[in-house]
């Protein structure tokens, strides 16, 4: 069956950049990241996700992991990394959070809010180009071309299109409801954990909740 309108496969192309932000104490994090542009507050945890999909220990989120590995505070690293980008739609929220968190912590401890990491945290951005891959007009186009798609692609579609939309969802499962009208496939790929699932992971889940749907 064709869809009424394609799913356009979009993959992104990064330019990593320092900002003029850096941190030596937890304190200073936490004004860095009051002060850091939105693409900032967007690599060190949307992207960073993404980057360290593969992560077995500590954690997905570069400030939790700054405060594991940097400051050794796993405390603050644990409240910080429960933060989970999948209930935020925008990332004045998101910012709002970390800097309670921190905020929080800082107070409970100065001493320890001033304590010198053993290695400094630097604010990065990352400017984005986005780059089409295609276009599916069926399920089973969409399952043969999501064998190919690079992990960027799927970064793109199932973790950051959640600021893209302003929806707790992502792209597929919003292609799949709205144009397929297929409620119960969408609801099974937005049910995938983005935490506990690697990105191939979360290829293969899609590609089997997919196939499933075809074969009906």
């Amino acid at each position: 069956m064709k869809a009424s309108r394609a799913f356009n496969f979009v993959t992104t192309s990064n330019l990593v950049m320092l900002s003029r932000y850096q941190a030596d104490t937890l304190d200073e994090l936490q004004k860095g990241i009051e002060k850091c542009d939105d693409s900032c507050v967007f690599y060190h945890t949307f992207q960073s996700l993404g980057r360290h999909h593969f992560l077995v220990e500590g954690f997905s989120n570069d400030f939790a992991q700054w405060a594991l590995a940097s400051c050794n505070r796993p405390e603050l690293a644990e409240r910080l990394a429960s933060l989970d980008i999948r209930d935020y739609v925008s990332i004045a929220e998101l910012r709002t959070d970390l800097i309670r968190v921190l905020d929080e912590f800082c107070r409970a401890n100065p001493r320890l809010a001033q304590q010198p990491a053993f290695e400094r945290f630097h604010f990065c951005e990352a400017i984005e180009e986005d780059v089409p891959l295609g276009e599916a007009w069926s399920l089973e186009e969409f399952r043969d071309k999501l064998k190919d798609v690079p992990h960027a692609s799927l970064e793109f579609h199932f973790l950051t299109s959640r600021l893209r939309l302003h929806l707790r969802s992502n792209d597929f499962s919003q292609w799949f409801s709205e144009v397929l009208g297929l409620q119960s496939l969408a609801r099974n790929v937005e049910r995938i954990d983005i935490y506990t699932n690697t990105l191939d992971g979360i290829r293969d889940r899609i590609e089997g909740f997919v196939e499933r749907e075809i074969r009906r």
